[in-house]
């Protein structure tokens, strides 16, 4: 994708945050300011069924409850030109960024990392879905611990048959990729996700994978084998019985996530410490900050007017997200008929629907009215309202709001 674009949904965009197999990444602001991560998803991993699946695990993700360590999925469009997706905004910086620059964390901050990811992967699969995408650059260290990211992509991971040959992901996610999916297996169960946080902990113990090689296929062969043991140098004496069973090449082999947090919560015991303090402790050593700016604090800039631009062209009878409503109708199934314009809900020709892309099934015509019945004969004294212009001289509240937010931030520019 050539440029940062200035609108994502209902998002007006800031700046590029980084980009991956997947997709790249973006800063952005809702209408009324709030600072969001914004996924644009690449054109190759579209098709049917995985914008299909990914409308299904979007709408199950808002569900997620009962966990303060996966980013809250906020929003979504599957079937958009480029799917993308709108997540949580996490400051701060990945496990990745901290090991590679300051090194591995001690065996207690390790036990006390695999701990809270354990507790927020129990509410993910709480409510039927997976990650599928547990590596260090998928968790963030911030102000209020590590955070799961990327949690509503796993619906485009093992869709496609041929997902090992993109080499683009591949080479970020293979390190961490449990042998089941290095296999072929795209119908991965829970183990999957207990084999990614072991990679993790690994990475944060050690700053090296369980493979590692110079070219993705013969990472993909050792994890695959099952004659291949992973390394473990360097990992803890006190560490390297739970991850090594977390490692394990045969997913029954590996333990439950009740398990992994008993394990890690008896590694936090033998060192004295809760897990309420080894949380602080693990906060204090890796909320540095030194990833971007903080929450709340994003600089002011042309983004602001982006935002009241956005205001004025959304109105007010926009949804508020794309998923609380049907996905767009093809051109061909808009029709000129006059019961259409009149609220007939019931389309003819379902199978429209099912061209549509991604699209299962006959769909209402979004301009429906709940309930509605057509009359027998058109009705000349009631012909079909047209919107009315909005009047000139008063700007709409959004737009007002807006510009004050723009003039507050231009007046404290310390914010």
């Amino acid at each position: 994708m050539n440029g940062v674009p200035g609108q994502i949904g209902r998002y007006a965009v800031e700046r590029e945050l980084g980009s991956g197999g997947m997709g790249e990444v973006y800063l952005a602001f809702s209408p009324a300011g709030d600072p969001v991560a914004v996924k644009l998803i690449r054109p190759d991993r579209l098709d049917p069924v995985a914008r299909a699946r990914f409308e299904k695990e979007a709408l199950i993700a808002r569900t997620v409850v009962g966990t303060n360590r996966v980013a809250r999925f906020l929003d979504a469009d599957p079937y958009a030109e480029r799917p993308w997706l709108a997540m949580e905004y996490v400051p701060g910086q990945t496990l990745l960024s901290y090991v590679n620059g300051k090194g591995p964390l001690s065996a207690p901050l390790v036990a006390s990392l695999g701990a809270l990811l354990a507790e927020g992967l129990q509410a993910v699969h709480a409510v039927g879905l997976l990650h599928r995408d547990l590596k260090p650059q998928n968790v963030m260290l911030g102000a209020y611990g590590p955070i799961l990211i990327d949690f509503g992509l796993g619906a485009f991971l093992d869709t496609a048959k041929d997902t090992l040959s993109h080499s683009g992901m591949i080479i970020g996610t293979v390190r961490c990729m449990p042998p089941e999916q290095a296999l072929g297996r795209t119908k991965v169960k829970e183990s999957a996700d207990v084999y990614g946080l072991g990679t993790v902990l690994l990475y944060a113990a050690t700053g090296h994978y369980p493979y590692d090689g110079a070219r993705w296929e013969a990472i993909v062969g050792q994890v695959a084998s099952a004659d291949q043991t992973p390394d473990l140098s360097g990992l803890p004496q006190s560490l390297e019985p739970l991850i090594c069973s977390m490692l394990a090449h045969d997913p029954a082999d590996r333990p439950s996530l009740d398990a992994v947090m008993a394990g890690c919560t008896s590694v936090l015991a033998a060192a004295g410490l809760s897990p309420m303090a080894a949380r602080h402790a693990l906060i204090d050593a890796t909320a540095t900050g030194e990833d971007g700016p903080t929450l709340g604090n994003e600089p002011p800039s042309a983004v602001w007017r982006r935002i009241a631009e956005q205001a004025v062209e959304l109105g007010e009878d926009v949804p508020d997200s794309p998923l609380d409503g049907p996905p767009p109708a093809a051109p061909e199934q808009v029709t000129a008929d006059a019961e259409d314009a009149q609220g007939v809900e019931d389309m003819e020709g379902g199978e429209k629907a099912e061209d549509a892309a991604g699209a299962v099934g006959a769909e209402q015509s979004p301009g429906s009215a709940a309930g509605g019945t057509a009359p027998s004969a058109p009705v000349a004294e009631a012909p079909v309202p047209v919107p009315v212009p909005r009047k000139p001289g008063r700007p709409p509240a959004s737009l007002r709001v807006a510009e004050e937010l723009r003039s507050r931030y231009a007046a404290q520019p310390g914010l």
